[in-house]
């Protein structure tokens, strides 16, 4: 076969131009001027920079950062201009005024940083980002831990129970801290629950030339030291003896939960997680959320998984909020209101969960028509009437009914009995 020549495909042919083959420069998508350069800087300063970030920084109209990372910075005769706050209406206000201007980042602004939400808001292709290398990759060469089996918690915008789904045994954590109080703030809640016997490392000043690193010490024994500012916690989870072990997979025990009797019971609870299959990025609503439950697991999968719980008793609402921080989901939304009403200003779902309320007026309706297609609708029913209600809605759009029954063996004198919960039916659909 003859060689293709110049303009020719490999097989001879005019060669075809791929439909969506973007056009790349150095690296980044081009598709319009990049109106904000977004540069991660570490603790090294401008010694760490690599020459095309130093650059970038020299010929910006502006540059943007902290008060830190600003002062990280040699005289460049640029323009410097403190974060704003809010910074995001801020910065917008920024592009305009200095189209070009640089954003400093700390670390890899694509980890855990600003780099995320501004693609989100301008758009990649208006957007260059120059990473340095990130807190996380410093704090495994450091430790020897494989980069890979590492689960990253970032605190600095999240209460300090977000760590508490990933303690797991044997489990590696990098925990980004918020402060310097962060380590002893961890230590504590770990030793609470019932990891202290926990490795703990803190790392402060990664890549810098105050870079320190205490420790392992047992997370009991780090009492109330302060750390510095930029300082990343590394866990190496162990269990004291006797510790619950709770984990990620849908189906907890019923006494993790605060409860005054709404509660979906394990075993179904663990039946409709499965049905609503939980996808990382993806929103579901717990409707008549009780105590919580269905929510709260969900999240737990991922950290990515969102939910809101919608309840109509004031004191219960609270209750789901104690159980979502007992439990490692802080960042539940609870919404205290009667649904469906209360749905009405709710984002769209992708699954739905309706565990109360099924006999109101309207509810599965509303519920079932916000969902896009192959949204998810799974409902529970114990009494006559709402299970009624079910058996309407199935045979009108389809979709599995079950009936769920679960007994336990219970005493009865001297001997053992078969102790039965109330049949639960279930109504799961996906809508096309």
């Amino acid at each position: 076969m003859a060689a293709a020549g110049p303009g020719r495909g490999p097989l001879g042919g005019v060669p075809r131009a791929l439909p969506c083959s973007p056009i790349r420069t150095g690296g980044a998508l081009v598709s319009e001027p990049a109106a904000v350069t977004v540069v991660g800087i570490g603790d090294d300063g401008w010694e760490g920079l690599s020459e095309r970030a130093r650059t970038a920084l020299r010929d910006a109209p502006v540059i943007v950062g902290s008060t830190r990372q600003l002062a990280l910075l040699p005289s460049l005769g640029v323009r410097l201009e403190p974060l704003p706050s809010p910074l995001l209406p801020r910065l917008d206000d920024l592009i305009d005024a200095y189209p070009g201007l640089c954003l400093l980042a700390s670390g890899d602004p694509m980890l855990h940083g600003i780099g995320a939400t501004l693609s989100r808001r301008v758009g990649a292709g208006r957007m260059r980002v120059l990473p340095a290398v990130s807190s996380v990759a410093l704090a495994c060469a450091r430790l020897g831990w494989p980069g890979d089996e590492v689960e990253v918690v970032s605190l600095v915008a999240r209460r300090i129970e977000a760590v508490l789904p990933a303690l797991q045994p044997g489990a590696l954590v990098l925990v980004l801290c918020r402060d310097g109080g962060t380590p002893a703030a961890l230590a504590e809640l770990l030793t609470d629950r019932g990891w202290g016997a926990s490795e703990l490392t803190v790392l402060e000043h990664l890549g810098g030339e105050r870079e320190v690193v205490r420790g392992p010490v047992a997370a009991s024994g780090l009492g109330d030291q302060a750390f510095a500012a930029l300082s990343v916690a590394a866990v190496r989870c162990r269990p004291d003896p006797g510790t619950a072990l709770l984990p990620r997979t849908p189906g907890l025990p019923d006494d993790a939960y605060e409860s005054d009797g709404q509660l979906t019971r394990r075993e179904a609870r663990a039946l409709a997680l499965a049905a609503l299959q939980p996808v990382p990025g993806q929103l579901l609503w717990d409707v008549g959320a009780g105590s919580g439950s269905i929510g709260i697991e969900w999240m737990r999968v991922s950290g990515r998984c969102r939910a809101v719980a919608i309840e109509r008793r004031a004191d219960r609402a609270e209750r789901v909020r104690r159980n979502a921080a007992a439990l490692g989901v802080p960042d539940l939304e609870v919404v205290n209101g009667d649904a469906p009403a209360a749905l009405a200003a709710l984002p769209t779902p992708d699954a739905v969960f309706v565990g109360g309320g099924l006999t109101s007026d309207g509810l599965v309706e509303a519920c079932f028509e916000r969902l896009p297609g192959s949204g998810r609708l799974v409902a529970h029913a114990v009494t006559l009437e709402s299970e009624a209600v079910l058996h309407r809605w199935q045979r009108r759009v389809g979709g599995r009914l079950m009936k769920l029954a679960a007994s336990q063996a219970e005493p009865l004198g001297g001997f053992t009995v078969w102790r039965p919960a109330l049949p639960v039916t279930q109504w799961q659909v996906t809508r096309p």
